[in-house]
């Protein structure tokens, strides 16, 4: 599985979309669950917060190794959230990735989503900013 818990800011001026966004997802609940078969989500929570007067989006998933990507994805929901992220994300400051160091999950809800050996999926920490931009096109 995958673990992954990364930081994206806002862009300036786009508070207001962000909350469009987010209720978008909350609205069509019921399509973003069968998004989340082909992708092998197992869980995926959005949170947001203000640190400095600067606004950010945290995503956390679990993920099977083979997911597809939304990129790909062909469900209408799937590109009107592309859309809103192209919008409202500050690409130039990169999609910041923590590394997950401790795995705590019971054994029965790791089975039920067939994890066999969470584990294994920490990561050793690397003592530098883990930092993903575009590349220049």
């Amino acid at each position: 599985m995958r673990v992954e818990l990364t930081r994206f800011r806002v862009k300036s001026g786009k508070s207001a979309r962000v909350d469009e966004w987010l209720a978008m997802l909350n609205d069509r609940m019921d399509e973003v669950k069968e998004t989340l078969v082909r992708e092998e989500m197992k869980v995926e929570v959005i949170f947001r917060e203000i640190i400095e007067g600067d606004e950010y989006l945290y995503w956390f998933c679990v993920q099977g190794e083979t997911g597809a990507h939304v990129s790909t994805s062909p469900h209408p929901l799937d590109h009107d959230h592309v859309a809103f992220h192209e919008e409202c994300i500050d690409h130039d400051y990169g999609a910041r990735d923590a590394q997950p160091q401790v795995i705590m999950l019971p054994d029965a809800i790791a089975a039920a989503i067939g994890w066999l050996n969470p584990a294994a999926d920490v990561v050793p920490f690397g003592r530098e900013e883990i930092i993903r931009r575009r590349s220049a096109a």
